[in-house]
């Protein structure tokens, strides 16, 4: 049961409701209001609301946030309009949690049970009449985009992976590649490590399991604690005072500041993890130093995720991507591209993600219907389920530079 005087309700003590002038502003930035009637706006639902929810009495129409945070990215008087929502959604969810949000929210899990059964997977995934059954029987909706299993994952790569010999060596690097890096994403965290090791970093790749965003983000806050935890555990012991480079965007975000501002862990392990956590074009720029890229004749939009945006460091991939010789990047100003983790793949959810992220798929059909960049992976799924379009991370195109240099 959700009490007044747990973390979510300390958090908000903090925070003044009376901070709120109600200005409208995050209303008339919320994506999700701007599509749907079903959701009335962060401030109605957020600092509005709240007063009421002193006696414990939640509005469901909040379980229709998606957690993109835009709310208080926006906001003038720094109300945490979005960690106030999520903590309401967390409560809502103790007393009646869906099977499908507790089996989503488990990546873990779905990474080690998909992977030996990868060719087996991916095949009934594409099959219309699972899908059907997963809708009706699950909730999970039967056009939303689904993970692609791979017959190898990162972690069976790097043990089999020989580093360059050694040169000029910039110093180490521990490599953060989150659940879908290893599990489903596999290329992409390959492709991190090649440009590290070729830039002339030693990359630690420790064992590592998830960051507990999934969970955290269905209202799972317990399991989600203690799984951030342990992750910041595993990283602070793989190389002391080194930086920790993640193409993991949205897990990166939850490293960073989301466990501590949402979830309240305060805890010293994670704030010193936290503090040297980059994500991966975030560092390659704070570097600085890059040899001679090739040139990449193309033409490509880039989305930046709204999990990647809430960390406040601007937009580090487009800056690295216009480096490149002969890659013009078009940047996506949209706040989301309607997935938000594991938003867009519920029955009740996934039309409305698809409607916020329309802006964001006429674009990538406009620049290129055949590719574009994002950095994060969920992201990159909805994205190429709505366009066609194959979508990759920063990390896949500067490698690709770096190879057509001699």
């Amino acid at each position: 049961m959700f009490e007044p005087d747990s973390h979510e309700r300390n958090l908000l003590a903090r925070v003044s409701l009376d901070h709120c002038v109600k200005c409208t502003i995050c209303e008339t930035q919320c994506p999700v209001a701007a599509v749907t009637p079903l959701f009335p706006g962060p401030k109605a639902i957020g600092p509005q609301a709240e007063r009421f929810r002193a006696g414990k009495s939640v509005d469901r129409s909040i379980d229709y946030c998606s957690s993109c945070g835009t709310c208080t990215l926006v906001c003038p008087q720094g109300v945490l309009v979005a960690e106030m929502n999520s903590a309401a959604r967390a409560a809502m969810k103790a007393r009646a949690m869906p099977l499908r949000d507790q089996l989503i929210s488990r990546t873990v899990l779905m990474g080690r049970l998909l992977t030996p059964l990868a060719p087996l997977a991916n095949a009934g995934l594409r099959w219309r009449w699972t899908r059907v059954v997963m809708e009706k029987v699950l909730g999970i909706h039967r056009d939303a985009a689904m993970p692609t299993a791979r017959r190898r994952t990162f972690s069976g790569w790097w043990k089999r992976h020989r580093a360059p010999a050694k040169g000029a060596w910039r110093g180490q690097v521990v490599f953060f590649s989150g659940c879908a890096g290893n599990y489903f994403e596999v290329e992409t965290s390959v492709a991190a490590v090649e440009v590290l090791e070729r830039l002339g970093f030693e990359v630690i790749v420790p064992d590592q399991g998830c960051c507990g965003l999934a969970l955290q983000s269905n209202g799972l806050y317990d399991a989600a604690r203690g799984c951030v935890r342990k992750l910041a555990s595993a990283l602070s012991a793989a190389g002391g005072g080194v930086p920790i480079v993640s193409t993991a965007g949205s897990c990166a975000g939850m490293v960073k500041h989301e466990a501590r501002e949402i979830l309240g862990v305060e805890d010293e392990v994670l704030a010193e993890v936290g503090a040297r956590t980059r994500e991966f074009s975030e560092f390659l720029l704070e570097v600085g130093d890059l040899p001679e890229l090739g040139r990449i004749e193309k033409r490509v939009a880039y989305h930046a995720p709204c999990q990647v945006r809430g960390q406040g460091m601007g937009s580090p991939a487009v800056t690295l991507l216009r480096m490149i010789p002969g890659l013009e990047v078009v940047e996506s100003t949209a706040a989301c591209c309607g997935m938000a983790g594991t938003y867009g793949v519920k029955k009740e959810k996934h039309a409305i993600a698809m409607a916020v992220g329309e802006s964001v798929f006429s674009l990538v059909r406009d620049v290129n219907p055949e590719l574009g960049v994002c950095d994060t992976e969920t992201c990159r799924w909805h994205i190429a389920k709505a366009t066609g379009a194959q979508m990759v991370h920063p990390a896949v195109l500067l490698r690709e530079a770096l190879s057509c240099v001699t």
